[in-house]
């Protein structure tokens, strides 16, 4: 049966997964990957290629996108797909770092409650409904990580490796997932990397934001489970 490595993004543990992966057990052998405390991309990358040996088919949820397409860039030979959600491949922007800075200061002088209730609302665009539903557990796991781990991962965020140069190479099956309310890594920041990946396929994920996984775990089940499939042909 396929391994599928799930990645986890920023501040991000296997909350994010938990309902994708129960879904998934049927059709592959799931693990689960966070990246508490590391401040490189590429060293988390080079951390999920160890932890875990062989074929694996890879999905990375936004930061974990780019630890995916790092993982690709440095063992090809060992991704058999890839599936890349609510992520990007655009170096650092103009006023990004300044940004994060500010996350950064909230979480060290009022502590990661403060952040969580800062960052995640307007990252979501699920139903008023949903959210109220799905919000709690993503501000629980939050609260779980600390303000030095977050440094860690903003400063890998920061130093992170150019991604665009990969797109051209990959060969293996490989969707581009987002939610159709997602602001943060929308919709066309997918198109265009899906215009430079040979035979990539992009699936909107309807009433969903940044944290699709948790806000449409079956929508987003079902894309992977497609993707699954085209490994197999």
């Amino acid at each position: 049966m396929t391994t599928l490595l799930c990645l986890s993004g920023l501040l991000c543990d296997d909350t994010v997964w938990q309902e994708v992966a129960d879904e998934l057990r049927d059709s592959a052998e799931i693990a689960v990957l966070a990246f508490p405390d590391f401040d490189s991309i590429t060293t988390m990358a080079k951390h999920a290629l160890e932890c875990h040996s062989g074929a694996l088919a890879l999905a990375g949820h936004s930061m974990g996108g780019r630890v995916a397409l790092e993982m690709f860039r440095l063992q090809p030979e060992r991704i058999m797909g890839l599936a890349l959600l609510n992520t990007g491949v655009h170096p650092v922007r103009a006023g990004e770092a300044e940004n994060r800075q500010r996350l950064v200061d909230l979480a060290n002088q009022s502590g990661m409650r403060a952040l969580a209730n800062a960052w995640l609302p307007p990252m979501m665009g699920a139903t008023e409904d949903r959210i109220a539903e799905v919000l709690p557990r993503l501000q629980a796991m939050v609260e779980r990580s600390t303000p030095a781990s977050f440094v860690a991962q903003i400063r890998a965020l920061l130093t992170r490796p150019d991604a665009q140069a990969v797109l051209a190479r990959i060969q293996v099956p490989t969707l581009l997932a987002s939610g159709d309310r997602d602001t943060w890594s929308p919709l066309a920041q997918h198109e265009l990397m899906r215009e430079q990946i040979v035979g990539s396929i992009l699936e909107p994920i309807s009433n969903a934001g940044h944290m699709a996984p948790v806000e449409q775990p079956h929508a987003v089940a079902s894309a992977l489970r497609r993707w699954l499939v085209r490994l197999l042909v």
